[in-house]
Order: C-alpha cells, then structure tokens, then sequence
C-alpha cells in the first residue's frame, strides 16, 4: 500500500505543472482556487473529527502556521507565473531546489551542513546557471521564469520549515486546512489587488483547475502528508525528487515541450545534486545530530 501511495503522489505532483501550464487561467486565480478547494475539502473532515482542534491553537501554533501559508502563497503566485512564462521541465526542476535552500537556511541558522551536501548544492547550481543560459537565449520572458522558479524554491523550503514547526503538535488535518485556507485569503486579496479574474472562465480552464485541485492538491500534497507518517521523510524527499523528470516527460508527452539538448543537461544536475543534498542531510555527524532532510516540494508542496 505505501508504494503504491508513493506512486500516486509523485504522479500528482508530477502532473500539477503540466496541467497548471496548459489553464487559461491567470495565475494567482488559479493558485486561489486550488488552495481554497483544498481547503474546504481537508477541513471538512478535521472539523468533524476535531472540532475543538481549531479553537486550541497556541500562539506558537498560530505563528509558524501564518508564517507557512504566506510563504505558501507566495510560493504558488511565482511557480504558476513561472510555468506561463518558461518550460514547465525547467520551471519544474528551478522550483525543487527547495531542498538546497534548506540545506542553505539551515546553514545560515548555525546548523552544521556536511561537505558532500555542499558539493550537492555546487551541482545543483550549476545546473541552474546552464538552464537560465540557454533560456536567455531563448526569451527574455523564459529567464524571468526561471528566476520566479527560484524564488518560488526558496519561498517552498521556508514553507516546510514552517510547515516542520507547526506540525510538531498540530494533525495533518488541522494544520493543512488552516494552511490552505490562509493561503487562499492571501491570494483573494492579491487577486482583487492586481485586478485578475476570478470567475468567468472558460469550462476548459474550470476544467484544469478542478483538475490541478485533485491531482495536485489532494493527491499529491495529501498523500505525501501521510506517508510522513508512516515512512522517513528523507525516503519521501528522494521519492518527491521523480517530480523532475516526471513533469519533464509529462511536458513533452502533452504539451509537446522540445528543450535544447543543454537544458536536459541542467536538469540532470540539478536532479543528480538535489539527491546528493538530500542523501547527505540524512546522516549524522559525530559531532552533532542534524535534523532529517525535510521533503523536496516542487509544484507541490508538503508538510
């Protein structure tokens, strides 16, 4: 049973790209309803379960979960724009750099990071200067898009930080459905604040939206929620990483995606260095115990 989840989650998030890059829809509506849905749709089952859950947050609680829905949906606004503007393969791969920022945040918070995750964080780098190369040549909007990628990496590795502090003492339920439903009131305000559509959409983009909210969302995110229950999360980090090449073949499948030869060789080490990055947060020095490498959250993202 926890295979065949794995295999049903990382086809969810795999899929999120594609099927975000091909709704017409704008960005920040889309992200608004994907969270809004999710919400409603894990909330509803916690308040039942827990009704008193929601009126017993601690303030610490209350802090780390706000702190993880802005990062959230800052996190959607820059990935979703990101996959309008670039390939989702490389926008794909740009934004699961969130396990090197963690590694990095970790670093800059004093904790020990040990040379083969450095050595990662170096490959995966360098796969992103080959990438950002080869779409400057391409496009100037290409290169903006994967800058929002990176941006959007890093607003996903402060999210699971966050999502890591709350979730100390908060269920899955409780915490995802505030989560997401903080995070749709955000993106309300910022779609009311740069005037973007909500409604009057075509079926065809309802269609994608529904369908990002089910194979992304609940699926993807919600599955990878449970299996941190029941397994590491540094085997659910390496099993998150197939999102990069998942999405990448999804793109060219569907959406017909042809990349320069020198992109794929970005993307394989960004791939390669992500797994050295989350291969080497799992052991423990002598010295002093590090923290288990927190999920790789690219498209998607969990707790």
């Amino acid at each position: 049973m926890t295979v065949f989840l794995a295999v049903i989650g990382v086809l969810g998030v795999s899929a999120s790209g594609p099927i975000m890059a091909a709704t017409a829809a704008p960005a920040l509506a889309i992200a608004f309803w994907r969270n809004a849905l999710g919400a409603v749709v894990m909330g509803a089952p916690a308040a039942l379960r827990s009704p008193r859950a929601f009126s017993r947050l601690t303030r610490t609680e209350t802090k780390w979960t706000a702190l993880a829905a802005v990062a959230l949906a800052l996190h959607f606004a820059c990935f979703i724009t990101a996959l309008q503007l670039t390939s989702v393969a490389a926008a794909t791969a740009l934004v699961c750099l969130q396990a090197g920022w963690i590694a990095l945040f970790n670093l800059a918070r004093g904790i020990p990071v040990a040379p083969r995750v450095l050595a990662g964080l170096g490959a995966a780098l360098a796969g992103v200067v080959v990438i950002t190369g080869f779409d400057l040549a391409l496009s100037r909007d290409a290169l903006i898009g994967d800058l929002l990628a990176v941006a959007g990496g890093a607003l996903a590795g402060l999210y699971t930080i966050a999502g890591g502090k709350a979730r100390a003492t908060m269920s899955t339920g409780t915490y995802t459905s505030l989560c997401y439903g903080l995070c749709a009131l955000l993106l309300l305000a910022m779609c009311l604040a740069f005037r973007q559509p909500l409604v009057s959409f075509e079926p065809a983009a309802w269609a994608g939206i529904l369908a990002v909210t089910v194979v992304a969302q609940l699926l993807g995110h919600s599955v990878f929620n449970h299996l941190l229950a029941v397994i590491s999360p540094l085997v659910v980090s390496m099993i998150i990483l197939l999102e990069i090449p998942g999405a990448a073949i999804l793109a060219a499948v569907f959406l017909g995606e042809q990349l320069p030869a020198g992109t794929y060789g970005g993307l394989a080490l960004i791939l390669a260095g992500l797994a050295v990055v989350v291969a080497g947060q799992g052991r423990r020095p002598r010295s002093r115990a590090l923290p288990p490498a927190p999920p790789a959250l690219g498209g998607d993202i969990v707790d």
